[in-house]
């Protein structure tokens, strides 16, 4: 038996070579079929990584809470029907007694992140560049699954005094500390001198990650407490001179009828809120909750934004879902109609042979011999259209990330299904021609011109 199979394999092979070009031209469906299956499932598996890598940046379960800085009314104030100016409702801004209240007040909170950003200038041994300084607490590197790699982390003590230390993105060490240990050294941030008392892991951001998200690169940030921030830095919560003295000026340019300056003032105390929920079905209660406790907080202000970053990500996700299914279909649709074209090539090659069949069975061949060897031309034809639709998949995947700039994961998987399915649909198209060509009549067929 198996040395029969193997004569009947030898015999269809013979046939492939003996018509290279129609069985090239059968070939193509699948070809193109296998090449684009894996093309698109590669798209869809980089894309699905990319959007757990941006769900880890934005960490899980969290809420974001950022504040709307408004500009200031310009030109005339319509005021009320009584030709009254109106007046501004007053708004605290997001501040530190928010973060308390959300953590103390609402059950489910497993943690909670205020956030200061300020834009400083970066000196060390004469060296100058513009960077971020960004007050924050310990558990904000917890919340947004960032670790410091060496050093230590921000101690309660440090957040009690406000103490001068920080910890560097790696980013910062490559600008600032290229060739010495930044441990223990010292940055100038803006018009203080900080201690690095730590070095956080490296964590390269894509650009399209830090525009759909709002991020920043993480590796170029420098961090300090929270409270060291507020202390030595800013606090927009605390009048100072100097806005008394614009607040007066503003004034002044209004009474005497001149336009008012249209910038933003930032009353903020903080720049951005993190709350990270214990559980994933409670976001959006608990996000809701928060909207009304800051409702009542601002007096009904709407000076703030809230936004679950982990849930619009997995509307994404489900959105490239469905589109790399739908592409997934009109691959399938190609290798089916690569298998119809493999099928209709092989019923015409059964009338075209249909002599060479009946001398094989009148020499003493049997009936499962011409079926086996028909159905082996259509499985070689198949299976060799399958590993060359594998190469240039594999080659479109990596076209498609270079040119088009996106990811792109060839799995095991997706070659294994690919070559299967054409594998497959050489022996089911090939079975009716196959049967066709094993009942022909031997008598008959001699005689057939």
């Amino acid at each position: 038996m198996f040395n029969r199979v193997i004569f009947n394999l030898v015999i269809a092979t013979e046939a492939i070579f003996a018509n290279k070009i129609r069985a090239g031209l059968t070939a193509l469906g699948i070809i193109f079929g296998v090449a684009a299956v894996i093309a698109m499932l590669a798209v869809g598996n980089g894309a699905q990584q990319e959007i757990l890598e941006q769900i880890k940046l934005v960490g899980v379960n969290n809420i974001v809470i950022t504040p709307i800085v408004k500009k200031k009314d310009a030109g005339n104030d319509p005021g009320t029907a009584t030709g009254k100016p109106t007046k501004e409702k007053f708004s605290p801004g997001l501040t530190l007694a928010d973060a308390e209240g959300i953590k103390d007040k609402i059950p489910g909170v497993r943690a909670v992140s205020p956030e200061v950003m300020i834009e400083a200038n970066v000196i060390k041994d004469g060296l100058q560049r513009p960077g971020k300084l960004i007050g924050v607490e310990p558990q904000y590197f917890d919340i947004i699954n960032f670790r410091v790699e060496r050093g230590q982390a921000f101690s309660p003590r440090h957040l009690i005094t406000g103490a001068q230390v920080c910890i560097i993105g790696r980013g910062v060490q490559t600008k600032f500390f290229s060739k010495e240990d930044p441990l223990g050294k010292f940055l100038k941030v803006g018009k203080h001198w900080l201690k690095v008392i730590g070095i956080m892991e490296s964590r390269g951001v894509s650009e399209s990650a830090i525009s759909n998200l709002g991020i920043r690169n993480y590796d170029m940030d420098i961090y300090t407490p929270v409270q060291t921030v507020l202390l030595r830095y800013t606090n927009r919560t605390i009048l100072t001179k100097a806005m008394i003295q614009q607040a007066n000026s503003d004034q002044n340019n209004n009474n005497d009828g001149s336009k008012k300056k249209n910038e933003p003032v930032n009353y903020h105390q903080l720049d951005r809120l993190v709350v990270q929920v214990g559980e994933t079905d409670q976001l959006n209660a608990t996000a809701d909750i928060i909207s009304r406790m800051l409702e009542r907080r601002h007096f009904k202000v709407p000076d703030y934004e809230i936004s679950i970053p982990e849930l619009l990500l997995k509307q994404q996700q489900r959105t490239k879902d469905i589109f790399n299914i739908v592409l997934g279909v009109i691959a399938g649709i190609s290798l089916l109609v690569g298998g119809i074209g493999i099928m209709n090539i092989m019923l015409a090659s059964v009338l075209e042979r249909i002599k060479e069949i009946g001398l094989r069975i009148s020499l003493g061949a049997k009936k499962q011999d011409i079926v086996l060897q028909f159905l082996c031309e259509a499985t070689l034809i198949s299976v060799a259209g399958g590993v060359t639709g594998i190469i240039l998949g594999v080659v479109l995947a990596n076209i498609i990330a270079n040119v088009a700039e996106i990811p792109t994961i060839i799995s095991f998987w997706s070659i294994f299904i690919s070559f299967f399915v054409a594998a497959s649909v050489g022996i089911v198209f090939g079975l009716l021609p196959a049967r066709r060509a094993a009942q022909q009549d031997p008598i008959t067929s001699l005689r057939y011109e």
